[in-house]
């Protein structure tokens, strides 16, 4: 089983209206809901490829029962550790006439410390039947900068494989417990090594850094020219043909599906890389916070491009 943690989940208010219009009254024409946040959009993907997943993190409120619902309603597992606060609300607005998107993010909920041991504790007893979990995503106020440098070294010494995937100084600190990989895109690389990142081979040249900083394998996805991967060995590019994007939303979240389940299964880098971009590319093709479908990530398997790079 692959396990997830969501520390700053949200429910995603996904509204399209046509023809957005700044300071002035917008009607919109409809509006769905989806549970939210980088965790959980990574066991929504393992989940939709037929691979079992458990959802755990942080809930609170009337939102955070809605997310549950919504949880329950895609079959999906879950263990959630209640807090105080309410759920945060995001809010995803989609101009049909344009084809743009805006997003606007809460910062989240505050977390008592009792509440942060509560999760700790729920965690190691709920991934007690996984061997990999995946950490993703921003952290909510009152949460030390340690978090994924404590729950990496307490999962490691259970012999779990972990996934990390968030920014800044959560993942430089992060780093220092050694997870099995990490997935930054460019800009986050960018501000993880203090420089810019504009050619190819800087680009390489980070990922050996980063995987000197502590990861066991660096991916740095580069959005439509897919992504650059280095494990201390070797080096590898994988990208796609391109496709018309309908969103962008939850396309790296469902990358690090990919990856996620190819190192739960052993597989090498290569065929890792390329499930993974397989799948974030069948997850721009689908509207709104939809992920990838089954059927696209098949289709785009064979037709990745793999690449070793010197």
């Amino acid at each position: 089983m692959i396990a997830t943690v969501t520390l700053n989940p949200c429910l995603d208010k996904h509204i399209d209206v046509h023809g957005l219009v700044l300071y002035e009254t917008n009607r919109w024409h409809r509006m769905s809901k989806y549970a939210g946040g980088k965790g959980i959009d990574v066991s929504r993907a393992v989940y939709e490829m037929g691979f079992d997943t458990i959802a755990c993190g942080l809930l609170g409120g009337e939102e955070g029962r809605e997310i549950e619902t919504l949880l329950t309603e895609q079959g999906l597992k879950y263990h959630f550790t209640p807090i105080s606060q309410p759920t945060r609300s995001c809010f995803i607005i989609y101009d049909t006439k344009t084809r743009r998107q805006t997003n606007l993010n809460a910062p989240g909920p505050r977390i008592a410390p009792p509440e942060l041991k509560m999760f700790y504790e729920d965690l190691l007893r709920e991934s007690a039947a996984s061997s990999l979990i995946v950490m993703s995503g921003s952290v909510p106020p009152g949460v030390p900068s340690s978090v994924y440098f404590t729950l990496i070294s307490h999962t490691r010494k259970l012999g779990k494989q972990t996934i990390l995937d968030t920014t800044g100084k959560y993942l430089r600190e992060g780093l220092k417990a050694k997870p099995c990989l990490v997935k930054p895109n460019i800009r986050e690389a960018e501000e993880l090594l203090g420089r810019k990142l504009e050619t190819e081979a800087e680009i390489i040249l980070a990922a050996k850094e980063i995987v000197r900083m502590g990861a066991g394998t660096a991916v740095i996805s580069m959005g439509k020219k897919g992504l650059i991967a280095c494990d201390g060995k070797q080096v590898i590019k994988a990208s796609s043909a391109y496709v018309r994007v309908k969103s962008t939303v939850g396309a790296g979240d469902s990358t690090v599906a990919g990856f996620a389940i190819s190192l739960r299964r052993g597989d090498s880098l290569e065929e890792a890389c390329r499930l993974g971009v397989a799948m974030g590319t069948a997850a721009v093709m689908t509207p709104g916070t939809e992920l990838c479908h089954r059927e696209d990530v098949q289709y785009w398997l064979p037709r990745i491009k793999i690449r070793r790079l010197a």
